[in-house]
């Protein structure tokens, strides 16, 4: 995987030309013993290829170009892109009308002039941490194709297409974790940031209130360009924090319970590596993250999912994965009375949070309790399912409730199985994240 900031420099020096970026692209997609198949629902061939000869002959003539000029990009199936079906990864919306314009998210990267080269596979309508697909199957993790394991998700098509070279960084959609779970397992660096800097006009919706849209890409500059760019920002890098003297706080409560021991090993060797460079770390108890599972009982603010899904499943039931079906249900016994308790509760578990963190430039936690499992026990067991699933979400949904941007950030040696540390700033504090986190990621990658 090549960073987009190293693509552009060869693209500005005329190493390389977007149309052999695209090509090499559509290449490694249409590869008959590749993911490609699997990892795509759909690939904008001749556009992109148009649209990198367009590219190429504009930097020809010398007009300035931007970091993601001419980069071919995947975008998850959850996006409304102009003349395509969206179908959130499920067969049920097949037969719906075409968007008319882009969501803003993406009509912001092509104004910048990236190169959509296609849509990517995902959980069904994103609501599954795992990324399996009971409709068009699963892209299997880079890691091990052989015993094929789980990519994550639900942004799985999105990480493959990256980890495999089909698209140089990719976009996908975190509500509880769909962005920040694929990168831990795949290798990648992803970014959730602050819900509300990035609109999600244009996105199919899970829940209003937590989703936002964020970036998977080969390191932690790269999604702060993608990142930018989404939020109508000039596509510039922050310069890294020093870390010498950065404070890092390390949660006690729920979210180092049941990890498993080589992810456990890996992330204490990531801990002592800052502390070694220099960052002070302290451990807290943080004892609010127990409230999450709590305010959240019987669906809790996935009544946001029931409300967008309820008139589809009391008519098309049998059209949805079951699973997915089953999650969304769990929020139909509450009550407007009950989503209100949850609203407020968060609002005061957000503040009190807020004062607990206050002294720190970040946490530090696991992005996932578990490195990639294999896909046949999940797919063949429902209480397997379920149980990997809620661990898989766990640490990562924590804070999409807690109203904060994180980064994970790749914490495996070369060669191993990958996991993520989770690295999570303040809420509207992404700009501050981005640069503490190039900071960690010169330290992890060594």
């Amino acid at each position: 995987m090549t960073p987009i900031l190293a693509l552009a420099a060869d693209l500005a020096a005329g190493r390389t030309t977007s149309r052999a970026l695209v090509d090499d692209a559509l290449a490694r997609i249409e590869d008959p013993d590749g993911e490609g198949a699997l990892a795509f629902l759909k690939v904008h061939a001749d556009a992109a290829r148009a649209a990198a000869e367009a590219s190429d002959r504009m930097r020809a003539a010398g007009v300035p170009m931007g970091p993601l000029a001419g980069l071919p990009v995947a975008v998850k199936d959850l996006f409304d892109l102009a003349g395509d079906v969206t179908t959130a990864g499920s067969m049920l919306l097949a037969n719906d009308e075409p968007a008319e314009a882009d969501a803003p998210a993406i009509a912001r990267l092509r104004a910048a002039s990236a190169i959509v080269i296609g849509r990517t596979n995902m959980t069904e309508f994103a609501y599954s941490g795992l990324g399996l697909n009971a409709h068009y199957g699963t892209p299997a993790n880079p890691f091990d194709r052989k015993t094929r394991r789980i990519p994550g998700g639900s942004s799985s098509g999105a990480a493959v297409s990256v980890t495999d070279g089909m698209a140089a960084a990719a976009i996908g959609t975190d509500t509880g974790g769909s962005v920040r779970i694929p990168a831990s397992l795949c290798g990648l660096a992803g970014f959730k940031p602050t819900a509300r800097r990035i609109p999600t006009d244009g996105v199919w919706p899970l829940a209003i209130s937590l989703d936002s849209v964020g970036p998977l890409a080969p390191t932690v500059a790269c999604c702060a360009v993608l990142d930018a760019v989404m939020a109508g920002a000039a596509p510039v890098v922050p310069e890294a924090l020093p870390l010498a003297g950065l404070r890092f706080a390390v949660p006690q409560t729920l979210v180092l319970d049941d990890v498993e021991d080589y992810v456990a090993r890996r992330f204490e060797d990531a801990v002592s590596a800052l502390s070694e460079a220099g960052a002070r770390i302290a451990e807290i108890p943080f004892e609010e993250l127990a409230e999450i599972p709590r305010i959240n009982a019987n669906g809790g603010i996935y009544a946001e999912a029931w409300a967008v899904h309820r008139r589809l499943l009391e008519e098309h039931r049998d059209a949805y994965d079951p699973r997915v079906a089953a999650r969304i249900e769990r929020a139909s016994g509450l009550s407007a009375a009950d989503y209100y308790d949850v609203l407020r509760a968060r609002e005061s578990l957000i503040e009190a949070a807020a004062s607990v963190t206050a002294p720190f430039d970040a946490l530090l936690v696991p992005t996932t309790s578990l490195a990639a499992p294999p896909m046949a026990p999940l797919e063949a067991g429902d209480a397997h399912y379920v149980s990997t699933n809620l661990l898989m979400l766990r640490n990562t949904f924590c804070f999409n409730f807690l109203d904060r941007c994180s980064l994970s950030i790749p914490m495996h040696e070369p060669g191993s199985a990958p996991c993520g540390l989770m690295v999570v700033g303040e809420a509207m504090g992404d700009a501050r994240l981005l640069a503490v986190g190039l900071a960690v990621e010169a330290v992890l990658r060594g």
